[in-house]
């Protein structure tokens, strides 16, 4: 098959594309240096407003606000979605198993405000005080199926028969789980977790009918100043953290490299990669 020649409108087109995704995002950045308070009418270079961060005190809770319930419902998240993969992969067939699929993976396919709306009837009817840990709950639930939907196409392509290994050598249960098969999954638990933190970072829909007093979170102050009036300190704490997620990505995809590089050589290499060779042996399993 010829390769794909890269031609002016190729070109052209995918730079639209580029500019059209990131353009927004690169004006946050540039007009966060804005001298001027006028967030459309450049003033010159100034960092006044990064400064300014400290003494907005709504501004700051509400980040601190959106931390806590992010980090909060994503390791709640985390833990249950990868035991609702292991149900669904190890469980086998079970009374239930339709009905319980589809409550996992229902709030992937249900509006927001479908689920917002169905979580605060809930919190009513069972008198709850909505606050901080009622959004970290509704956003445990909306990013549940997302961990699920990873971990679960992680631990279908996991060959058990390393388990099996790690067994004959002597391994109980539980440290071949550890030093096989968790191994393996933490790729995606890792990735899972991430997802659901930036998920619960952006929300805006569901935390607005869960939310309290005393939790206001960074989407739904920004919203409620933008119909006001765009600040610059918006666009500075968004540079915050755009810095910050591009940090994070850049250490999670050097530490995936490094991993890759000090694996055994057997074990990168997938069966049956050169043709008409059999797929090589089992790859060695360290369990002491």
């Amino acid at each position: 098959m010829s390769a794909t020649r890269l031609t002016a409108i190729n070109v052209t087109a995918l730079a639209l594309g580029l500019a059209f995704l990131h353009g927004p995002i690169l004006l946050v950045v540039v007009f966060s240096f804005n001298a001027s308070r006028l967030v459309t009418v450049w003033g010159g270079f100034s960092t006044r407003w990064y400064g300014a961060l400290l003494d907005n005190a709504p501004l700051r809770a509400a980040l601190w606000t959106s931390l806590r319930i992010a980090f909060s419902s994503a390791v709640l998240a985390t833990i249950l979605g990868t035991l609702a993969a292991w149900v669904l992969v190890r469980g086998g067939r079970f009374a239930g198993r339709g009905v319980f699929t589809g409550l996992v993976y229902g709030p992937l396919v249900l509006p927001e405000v479908m689920t917002g709306l169905s979580l605060l009837l809930l919190f009513v009817a069972l008198d709850v005080e909505r606050g901080v840990w009622t959004v970290t709950l509704a956003h445990a639930t909306l990013t549940l199926s997302v961990v699920t939907l990873v971990v679960q196409a992680r631990l279908v392509a996991f060959d058990r028969s390393l388990e099996e290994a790690a067994a004959d050598l002597g391994a109980t249960p539980l440290r071949a789980f550890m030093t096989v098969t968790f191994v393996h999954l933490a790729p995606a638990i890792g990735a899972g977790f991430l997802l659901s933190f930036t998920l619960s970072l952006d929300d805006l829909v569901v935390a607005s009918f869960t939310s309290g007093p005393g939790a206001t979170t960074l989407p739904m102050l920004v919203f409620g100043q933008v119909r006001r009036g765009v600040t610059p300190e918006i666009n500075a704490i968004s540079t915050m953290l755009i810095l910050i997620v591009a940090v994070v990505l850049v250490c999670a995809t050097l530490a995936s490299k490094r991993g890759r590089r000090h694996r055994p050589a057997d074990q990168r290499r997938m069966p049956g990669s050169e043709t008409g060779s059999t797929p090589p042996s089992r790859p060695a399993v360290t369990v002491g």
